[in-house]
């Protein structure tokens, strides 16, 4: 693996539900939000602050509810890549500036200046997360 974007220094963001203290560490090896019966071999993050929001909400739906979204800015401890889930192997480029790596990142602090999901913009992730568990596609882990 090798760093995706010589230029891209950061912030890095991390969005869940997770509560987390500066210092510690989020890695690979947890289930998928998107497919939970896919062990991830990546953690992900993105510089945009907005984007990790977006994952925050997400990783609170797909558990039912349960808990509050959080975002970290993160720093990584090793090399990342291009996140292929959002990139050139389906988007051409890298819109959302996402990552992944198969080292953890380290909690730098917690992040409160994001945009929130309207209600009618929750309500259309919802659909779509229905839509994407229901149908074959395939996470590139």
């Amino acid at each position: 693996m090798t760093t995706a974007n010589p230029g891209e220094t950061g912030p890095f963001f991390h969005g869940t539900r997770a509560v987390l203290a500066p210092g510690e560490s989020l890695g690979a090896g947890r289930p998928s939000n998107y497919r939970p019966e896919v062990v991830m071999r990546h953690v992900y993050f993105t510089a945009l602050p907005d984007g990790a929001g977006l994952a925050a909400e997400l990783a609170v739906e797909l558990a039912g509810g349960v808990g509050e979204p959080h975002v970290y800015e993160v720093e990584p401890t090793g090399p990342w890549e291009d996140d292929p889930n959002v990139t050139d192997k389906r988007f051409p480029g890298n819109p959302t500036r996402s990552y992944r790596s198969t080292e953890p990142l380290r909690v730098v602090r917690e992040v409160h200046d994001w945009t929130r999901l309207t209600r009618e913009a929750l309500q259309t992730w919802r659909e779509r997360l229905v839509a994407m568990r229901d149908s074959d596609a395939e996470i590139i882990n």
